[in-house]
Formats: structure tokens, C-alpha cells, sequence
């Protein structure tokens, strides 16, 4: 009898050990879901004295079949130090608008800000007929949830991306270049509020652009991101147009040609 109680401690022991271990210790199978929009933005850059110029993003975003429905509005705003032609220095405010992904739900603002400081440095490195950019950004977020009355919580995040700009008819980027443009943008983020998702997105773009003129720029392409989405072991995999116009505009050049002008000088009779 006391064999039979023993044998059975010990079964119900390990059976009991071995039910913990299957549903705590073995992860679950990593599984993805497919999204979609599209994004459009503007990119200004003024250049308002010798080192300083004004910097300005302006984005309209929709998602859910590309253009169902809204997503964001993302203003970014900044003033930038040259160091040198192939090195600047930004830092400035971000005030984006975020739409909530269900409209109809009970309890939540439809819409919500959020508050960003930012800071990046950007690297310009020649190689051959092409350039190759190296952006460092970022990020202080102030941001809550979608329900009623939530809290903001800080958060931050760090970005790195290297793009290039490869002329097709030409042997350097000038105006009337047809030219191919190349991303890859890591995101990561950290704070209290961030448990898992420390990865936060992976963003991977091909496109096609066209210099109008020294002034204007046009791009064009496919964007592929891959993030987290919404738990540990779940992620989303976005597909997204990019439409992009940029804008740059030297105030200070044209200053110093109008010094350089020579005043017409009025005869007396």
C-alpha cells in the first residue's frame, strides 16, 4: 500500500512538473499577419544663414486595403546646424496625429496626439557616382492609449538608416537625374511602458526618383516593414507606397547675390 502511494506522489509529481513546463517554459510559435496603405509626404529644407537651416516634415498616412482608412497626420519640424557639407547636426519638435484602428469602439478618442522631442546627426559619404547617407535619430514620445482619460507615458527610441541615391542617367545626382533610392531603417525602442517589443520596426524601401530642377525632387516606391503587433509573439508585416515630394530652398545664397548686384543709378536732368 504505502508503494502504491508512493508511485503515485511520484507520478502525480512529474506529471504535475511536466504540465508547468508545457505551458510556461516552451515558447509559442512566432505567427504574422499582412497590412497595408499608403503614405504621402512632403520634406522642406531652407537654408536661412550660412550654417542654419529650417527643417520640415509633413506626412498624410492611410492604412487597410492602402487607402480605407486614416491613420496618421505627422508633422515633423526642426532647425538644422552644417557642420560641414558632408555633416549636420537637427534637433526639433514632432506633433503627429494618430487615428484609432477601431472607430466604433466603446470608451476610446477617436483621435490622439502625441508630444516628441528629436535630435539626429547625419552623415554624407561619397562612394563613386552614388551617396550613401547615414542618419542617427532620436527620439523622446510622450504618447497614450487610444481608451478615455489614459496617461501620457515617456518613452524613447533610436534610429538608424542608411540610405543611397544611385543616378541611372547620369554620372552624378544634378537636375534631370533619374536615380534609384535605397533604405533600410531599424527602429528601437525602450522605457518603462516597453516590455517586449524592444525591436520596434524594421522598415525596408525601394523606389525610383527624378531632380526637376535644384529646387524640387520626386520619389516613388515600395516600402516593406516587419514590427511587432500587439504581443510577444505576434507581428506585422505592412506593405506601403510611398509618394514623396522635396522641397529645398537657399535664402541665404540668394541674399548674397542681391548684395552682388549693382544698384541702377538714376541720371538728373
Amino acid at each position: 500500500m504505502k508503494k502504491q502511494a508512493l508511485i503515485y506522489l511520484f507520478l502525480l509529481y512529474f506529471g504535475v512538473t511536466d504540465f508547468k513546463a508545457q505551458d510556461f517554459s516552451v515558447p509559442k510559435e512566432k505567427d504574422s499577419y499582412h497590412t497595408s496603405g499608403l503614405w504621402t509626404g512632403v520634406y522642406t529644407k531652407y537654408r536661412i544663414s550660412e550654417r542654419f537651416l529650417y527643417y520640415g516634415e509633413y506626412h498624410y498616412r492611410r492604412r487597410n486595403n492602402f487607402i480605407n482608412d486614416m491613420a496618421q497626420i505627422y508633422l515633423r519640424f526642426g532647425t538644422t546646424y552644417l557642420v560641414n557639407p558632408k555633416f549636420e547636426i537637427t534637433a526639433g519638435i514632432v506633433t503627429p496625429v494618430y487615428w484609432a484602428p477601431d472607430q466604433e469602439a466603446a470608451n476610446i478618442d477617436k483621435r490622439v496626439m502625441q508630444y516628441r522631442l528629436w535630435e539626429q546627426f547625419l552623415f554624407v559619404q561619397s562612394l563613386d557616382r552614388a551617396k550613401i547617407y547615414h542618419q542617427l535619430r532620436f527620439e523622446q514620445r510622450w504618447k497614450r492609449n487610444y481608451e478615455k482619460n489614459s496617461p501620457f507615458k515617456l518613452t524613447y527610441r533610436f534610429r538608424y538608416k542608411i540610405s543611397s541615391y544611385i543616378p541611372l542617367n547620369s554620372d552624378y545626382l544634378r537636375p534631370k537625374t533619374l536615380f534609384l533610392s535605397l533604405y533600410e531603417e531599424i527602429f528601437i525602442q525602450a522605457g518603462k511602458s516597453v516590455i517586449y517589443d524592444h525591436m520596434e520596426d524594421n522598415r525596408i524601401f525601394i523606389g525610383l526618383g527624378y531632380i526637376l530642377n535644384s529646387n524640387i525632387q520626386l520619389q516613388a516606391g515600395y516600402m516593406y516593414t516587419y514590427r511587432h503587433g500587439g504581443s510577444p509573439y505576434l507581428y506585422e508585416q505592412r506593405h506601403i507606397p510611398r509618394i514623396s515630394l522635396y522641397h529645398n530652398l537657399d535664402f541665404y545664397k540668394l541674399k548674397k547675390e542681391r548684395r552682388k548686384e549693382v544698384p541702377i543709378l538714376q541720371h538728373e536732368f
